[in-house]
């Protein structure tokens, strides 16, 4: 699944706010300078200025587009900027004043002033916020879209060049394969390495951590349908270059990357403003369950203890997004060695496919040799509550809420190339697979049908539904073992 991010005038809702606000203090301040003692909603007038204020704010916004390309601007361009969208607020204010009479209730001096403090004041909130998303995105792992590219070698140097200067940290370039030299595996150009050749390409992606593939090729050059359409399979966004059309199966879109116009195809593209709502969803639902695993930790923790001393929490490494490999957390429900025990009760898996499942687990803290006893590992187990711990993967970024679920590295290395799809969104602390089949279902074709119905339907209010459900689930224990 694609995020596009915001689009139009939403794209830059963060720096609309800020400036807003940096407008409406500057006003503020000017008239605290201008009048001192007084306060500005006191007098009627300023108060109705306020409002206008505000009103001649967004007209200019629309207007004069101020916060076109704003990442991409230097310091002079952004006090030019700064300087436009000040001079059109002040013009719009002095306009209401003339024409509304109101001229006399106004200090020349707090306008001079008002001008001078937005413009000091807008350039250093837009320089500090440009700075704060720029770090961020430089120094979140998670926020790094990974891109495999395809090219020729007359291009790569420049191609590489735009897409760094481009795309802000957002997006690194892991590997690259070169149409036209197949024989230069190995090779360096401009410090990203050619590690496969194109006929290798799927093959080498379907492995690591790639979200998506850019193809920018000239026209002595093709791409083979088959690598775009096997991509879609394992659910990697395409891109490629304006020139290319294709068949494929993906919902596909016309849209820069980084520079570069290119035709982007994926199994479902998602607006930005959808997926932030889904990420403040998490960020609300993850403080709510991270104080709930707070209290359960001091009942739970302690009984964990003594029947198996050791850790009360134990932590794995999980396969997350297209290959991300993450830290998962949980409730220790099992022995200490479970995990060693796992090859050697493979034979009682009770899933048909890449999963482990089964019933009576001699590895879970109080099952007895023959696993049928009830301990502590059991009843954190069927209640749910070695899960509460994830809530800090969510709070993190590593997962979501609603998702599907992560599988372990041993699981992702068997995955064929239509297995892989299931993870083109970040896994979930729960999904449709817990919510309405959870440990009945055991045929993992079938997981692989309700995570990739779960992608291909996704909203906010089927989310919101499967947290219902799965509350309701967890509470009368349906499924579960």
């Amino acid at each position: 699944m694609y995020d596009r991010g915001l689009s139009g005038w939403m794209k830059h809702l963060d720096f609309m706010l800020l400036d807003l606000i940096t407008i409406e203090l500057a006003f503020i301040f000017a008239f605290t300078i201008r009048h001192p003692g007084q306060y500005v909603y006191d007098n009627p007038e300023y108060q109705i200025g306020v409002f206008v204020l505000a009103m001649a704010v967004l007209l200019c916004f629309f207007l004069l587009r101020v916060h076109s390309d704003i990442l991409k601007r230097g310091f002079l361009e952004e006090v030019r900027s700064v300087v436009m969208l000040t001079t059109g607020v002040t013009l719009v204010l002095l306009s209401y004043m003339y024409f509304g009479k109101t001229w006399k209730e106004f200090a020349r001096l707090a306008i001079f002033y008002f001008m001078i403090l937005s413009i000091v004041m807008l350039l250093a909130e837009r320089l500090i916020w440009k700075s704060i998303l720029i770090r961020y995105r430089l120094g979140t792992k998670s926020h790094i879209r990974h891109m495999f590219l395809i090219t020729t070698t007359s291009k790569a140097y420049d191609v590489i060049e735009m897409m760094n200067k481009n795309s802000y940290g957002q997006i690194q370039i892991v590997g690259m394969a070169l149409a036209d030299s197949p024989e230069e595996v190995g090779m360096t150009i401009n410090k990203v390495p050619v590690v496969t050749t194109v006929d290798g390409v799927v093959d080498y992606i379907s492995r690591q951590w790639v979200d998506e593939l850019m193809v920018y090729l000239h026209d002595n050059f093709d791409i083979k349908q088959e690598i775009l359409d096997e991509c879609q399979t394992m659910g990697i966004t395409t891109h490629v270059a304006l020139r290319l059309g294709g068949g494929g199966y993906g919902v596909k879109t016309v849209e820069e990357v980084a520079g570069i116009y290119s035709v982007t195809e994926s199994i479902r593209i998602v607006e930005g403003y959808k997926v932030a709502i889904k990420r403040v969803m998490d960020i609300a639902g993850a403080i709510v369950g991270l104080a709930i695993t707070a209290i359960l930790t001091v009942f739970v923790g302690p009984a964990i203890f003594i029947s198996d001393p050791g850790p009360i929490f134990y932590s794995q490494n999980r396969v997350g997004r297209n290959g991300r490999i993450f830290r998962i957390y949980k409730f220790r429900s099992m022995y200490q060695d479970a995990d060693k025990r796992k090859a050697e009760l493979m034979k009682n898996n009770e899933m048909q496919g890449l999963m482990f499942k089964m019933e009576d687990d001699p590895r879970i803290i109080g099952s007895g040799p023959d696993g049928k006893r009830h301990g502590i590992g059991w009843f954190i187990r069927k209640t749910s509550i070695d899960e509460f711990p994830q809530f800090l993967n969510v709070l993190k970024g590593d997962m979501s809420l609603v998702g599907t679920r992560p599988p372990t590295v041993d699981e992702w290395e068997k995955y064929e190339l239509r297995h892989r799809a299931r993870l083109a969104i970040k896994p979930g602390l729960t999904g449709l697979w817990q919510a309405y089949g959870r440990n009945d279902i055991t045929d993992f074709n079938q997981v692989i049908a309700m995570d990739m119905q779960y992608i291909n339907t996704w909203s906010i209010t089927g989310d919101i539904r499967i947290i219902l459900r799965t509350v309701v689930s967890v509470l009368t224990s349906r499924g579960a073992k």
